[in-house]
């Protein structure tokens, strides 16, 4: 036999192999690798039933979808103050959903985003990223895997996560707690005008000194400007910031005009982050393009969910950016984002409000050193307290509406 017929043959065996492997592969298997009875029909098909939406008190959406193998996923689709638009669009996704298999996930992200005559936007891709969790839960629970195992396998064993302070009072208890990152705020009297004058400047600096004296200079310390600050008072608060050192500036402008962010980028050394409000690849795209952050930071309840995020963070390797997902809410969103942080190399610090204490059967724990493990059970690795649910299904959260108080014109909050 020549070598090239050898060869042929050898690669004919494997792919015949490959292509012969039964759809049962993706069966749940026990502790000892063995295949679990039940979990998948025997000719190995699993399809989609139904998809479950339920507000949550503080302001939050979960997600469930369920399959005829009796696996459910958990997903969280927020978009803050418009939960019934989101319960609305998926409802229209349900149809196309049903009967599918939820293992085929990029298929499902393709049509589900490409089907769509207008595309992106915070509506469709936040309704889209909670599919995408509960997909992923889905199979890497079918597989008996965590989903950072389907994604290449961990990075790290443990996640930096920060907490929050406003005070000196609050950033050493903080600090007690083992946090060694905390977000602050601008701290302010007044929404700010376009300009502002010295009063609100040192009101502002003041506060955050107070912040780098009570937390010492081994605590690192991110100010969020929440896209309410115009860039001409940003430009003046940042510059008086520096000495302090902050971890990072989160949106000190709004990132609808990438150039006025980059400006402001390019004005200072103190990292700039943004991307709370960026929605999928081609975004984010535009901001590591005009170097208009330093740090990005996906929402994966928005930006497309673990499928986009993962190409997100594969685009900001690329420029030397790392990624700190943005989350300000609950513990699915906690749990998307650590899976995502354990697979990527270019991950800085994953933000949170909620451990889980009152939602999750098994919480997550802050441990001594200010990180949380990675989960390790299969899928998203969590699993909703429904017990402790019960009192906290149902919310009316709408956002703040804020007003000059001089004139009564709108301004950001």
């Amino acid at each position: 036999m020549s070598r090239r017929a050898a060869i042929q043959s050898v690669l004919g065996v494997a792919g015949a192999t490959a292509l012969s492997l039964p759809q049962s592969v993706y069966a749940m298997q026990d502790g000892k690798g063995r295949p679990m009875a039940g979990q998948i029909k025997g000719n190995g098909e699993v399809k989609i039933t139904k998809l479950e939406t339920f507000l949550v008190k503080p302001r939050w959406i979960f997600l469930k979808i369920h399959t005829d193998v009796g696996v459910v996923g958990l997903g969280e689709p927020l978009l803050e103050g418009r939960a019934l638009t989101i319960q609305t669009a998926i409802k229209e996704i349900e149809p196309y959903l049903i009967g599918k298999d939820p293992r085929n996930i990029v298929h499902h992200w393709q049509a589900i985003y490409r089907h769509a005559f207008y595309r992106g936007g915070p509506i469709l891709t936040s309704a889209l990223s909670g599919i995408d969790h509960a997909l992923w839960d889905i199979k890497g629970k079918l597989l008996n895997v965590p989903v950072w195992e389907l994604l290449g396998g961990p990075t790290r064993d443990r996640v930096r996560v920060y907490g929050r302070a406003s005070n000196a009072e609050q950033m050493r208890q903080r600090k007690a707690e083992g946090y060694t990152v905390i977000k602050t705020g601008v701290a302010k009297e007044h929404p700010a005008d376009f300009v502002e004058n010295p009063k609100f400047v040192k009101h502002a600096i003041d506060n955050f000194a107070s912040l780098r004296d009570a937390g010492g200079d081994d605590m690192d310390i991110a100010i969020d400007f929440h896209g309410s600050i115009p860039p001409q008072t940003s430009k003046l608060l940042i510059k008086e910031m520096e000495p302090y050192q902050p971890y990072f500036i989160e949106e000190p402008c709004q990132a609808q005009n990438l150039d006025v962010l980059a400006e402001i980028a390019r004005s200072t050394h103190i990292p700039i982050a943004t991307g709370e409000r960026v929605y999928t690849k081609w975004g984010f795209r535009e901001v590591l393009e005009k170097g208009a952050a330093s740090i990005i930071q996906p929402d994966l309840c928005h930006a497309g969910g673990i499928t986009e995020g993962r190409i997100i963070a594969g685009m900001a390797e690329a420029y030397y950016v790392p990624i700190a997902p943005h989350n300000p809410m609950g513990p699915i969103s906690l749990a998307v984002g650590l899976h995502l942080a354990a697979s990527v190399p270019n991950f800085l610090v994953q933000e949170q409000v909620s451990l889980g204490e009152g939602y999750l059967k098994n919480p997550f724990q802050l441990q001594k050193d200010g990180t949380v493990l990675i989960p390790r059970g299969p899928g998203l690795g969590i699993e909703l307290d429904e017990d402790q649910l019960a009192d906290k299904i149902g919310h009316d959260w709408r956002n703040p509406e804020s007003y000059n108080a001089l004139d009564g014109s709108v301004v950001d909050w």
